[in-house]
């Protein structure tokens, strides 16, 4: 039974494993082309603006009252 749980326990990190290297693969090449100003400048600009939107979303979906 011991040994069950040995094997269940490596699952958690091949997942966080595999979820790194997703994300790496991603952004590596944004990364890359952020070099050029102007594009850093778009990229910064979108990630607020899709953390905003993640924001108010939560916010509507948690507090539906409070829209009225």
């Amino acid at each position: 039974m011991g040994e069950f749980f040995s094997n269940v326990s490596r699952y958690p990190k091949y997942l966080i494993t595999i979820i790194l290297g997703v994300f790496t693969a991603l952004l590596e090449p944004l990364i890359q082309r952020s070099k050029n100003p102007l594009t850093g400048i778009s990229l910064v600009g979108a990630l607020i603006s899709a953390l905003i939107t993640f924001y108010f979303v939560l916010k509507a979906m948690v507090l539906p009252s409070s829209l009225n």
